[in-house]
């Protein structure tokens, strides 16, 4: 919420909202679109709460046009899609499947987990067709999101080091066989160089857009082999919200990747990759007419 509120070109005074409405709201505009920003409760998340938090915004604000689920998300890299951290994937539905998918740990009698999924609606197709004009943009232009991201350091000054990218030196991709050592420890400071898998050093820091299939459920994600077997499936990232939302409010999701969604997950990229995703989200709204 504080990334996309920094994103805003202008922000306005608070509006008094309905009484069924436990959200709280930033309001401002973001070009010619008037722009309303909520989140979910302080340590309550899934896709029940995204769900409810969306249905209480509609009693405040009931012309909506569009439906933005931005944030951050557990990477899935693959040898098709070499995800890094503060990269940004977006869903994207094909003629043939849907962009987000619910995903569900299932016990066999072993007492292992296998997983499940299902489709859920697409994105509203005037958001689908921004995609596809931003994409062909995106051929011959850079995106504006290193712009955006600067503007935001200037806008918000000093508290820029909550949002400011981390050395790259920090984004580790470990094997999948290579659990985290240490336990207390975040950093992976104990974790031998050994383990990591060998990656081509990019020739740009500016972080790489990636459209495709999301998976999207309550649990979190921090096992390499679950990852593993939905990278086989073609997907791109996790998060746990967006299932809450597709089939009653269709919008588009937008995730910044904080995290490999393994045991070494930590949370010293979640604020870069916040920000990037709001870029994305500010840079896609210059592109869908306003009115």
């Amino acid at each position: 919420m504080a990334a996309c509120t920094a994103m805003l070109d202008k922000e306005h005074q608070s509006l008094a909202t309905r009484p069924q409405d436990s959200n709280s709201y930033s309001l401002g505009n973001i070009g010619d679109h008037n722009v309303v920003i909520t989140c979910l409760p302080s340590g309550i998340y899934g896709t029940t709460s995204a769900a409810t938090v969306a249905m209480d915004m509609t009693h405040s604000f009931p012309s909506i046009r569009y439906r933005f689920m931005v944030g951050i998300g557990g990477g899935i890299p693959s040898k098709k899609n070499d995800i890094r951290l503060g990269d940004i994937v977006l869903c994207k539905p094909t003629d043939t499947i849907s962009g987000v998918f619910q995903y569900h740990m299932r016990k066999k009698l072993q007492g292992s987990r296998s997983l499940s999924t299902g489709a859920l609606n697409k994105p509203p197709h005037t958001l689908l067709t921004a995609i596809a004009i931003l994409q062909s943009q995106h051929l011959v232009n850079e995106s504006k999101i290193s712009s955006y991201l600067s503007s935001m350091h200037t806008k918000i000054g000093g508290k820029w080091c909550n949002f400011k990218r981390p050395h790259p030196a920090t984004d580790r991709l470990f094997k999948s066989e290579f659990f985290h050592v240490e336990p207390n420890d975040d950093t992976c400071a104990k974790c031998a160089a050994a383990g990591e898998q060998t990656r081509p050093v990019r020739d740009t820091d500016q972080p790489q857009i990636y459209y495709g299939r999301i998976a999207s459920g309550n649990s979190l994600v921090r096992e390499s082999c679950i990852r593993d077997r939905l990278s086989e499936q073609g997907f791109l990232a996790f998060e746990m919200e967006s299932a809450g939302l597709m089939d009653r409010f269709p919008c588009l999701v937008i995730r910044g990747i904080c995290d490999y969604s393994d045991s070494h997950k930590n949370k010293g990229w979640q604020g870069y990759a916040a920000a990037t995703a709001a870029a994305y989200a500010k840079e896609i709204l210059s592109v869908i007419p306003a009115g």
